[in-house]
């Protein structure tokens, strides 16, 4: 007898919102060990970053900031809820991240990913994203500090 797996979950991306930072601050706390803080977020919202939420229902999913300026863009902060990762959410905001840094006419986008997120390193490369360097001692971690793999794209027009 096969168990019957529950359907996929899908979002619905929207510009994020000032009643918004709660809920993206609860989802960073569950899902990084070192998350940011409620006034990072609220300080990129009011800077007016391309700064998204993904929703299921009424609920929080996921979300990504993006800074984009002369010509390049940088992903900030991307996260989906950890019990949902895995299920293609990542993928598919990146996807769209990807298409508002071309939007606003960015040729390159850049991000930094810790060593030790195999899974984001394999979806940014997927996505043709390419190491360009390395941040020593960027991140903080439970052994002091982590390197930042830097990683970049040119944004070829669609």
């Amino acid at each position: 007898m096969n168990a019957a797996r529950p359907a996929p979950v899908t979002g619905r991306l929207r510009p994020m919102r000032e009643a918004d930072l709660d809920a993206v601050h609860a989802l960073e706390v569950r899902a990084y060990e070192f998350p940011w803080s409620l006034g990072t977020f609220r300080d990129c919202l009011r800077a007016n970053y391309s700064c998204w939420v993904l929703q299921h229902d009424e609920r929080l999913i996921g979300y990504f900031l993006l800074s984009v300026a002369a010509g390049e863009a940088h992903v900030l902060n991307i996260c989906v809820d950890p019990r949902l990762q895995g299920q293609g959410l990542g993928r598919v905001m990146m996807g769209n991240l990807l298409k508002l840094a071309r939007q606003h006419r960015a040729e390159r986008i850049f991000l930094e990913v810790r060593p030790s997120n195999p899974p984001a390193i394999h979806l940014y490369e997927s996505l043709g994203f390419n190491e360009i360097g390395r941040r020593p001692r960027y991140y903080p971690s439970r052994d002091g500090r982590e390197d930042a793999i830097v990683m970049a794209m040119e944004l070829l027009p669609d």
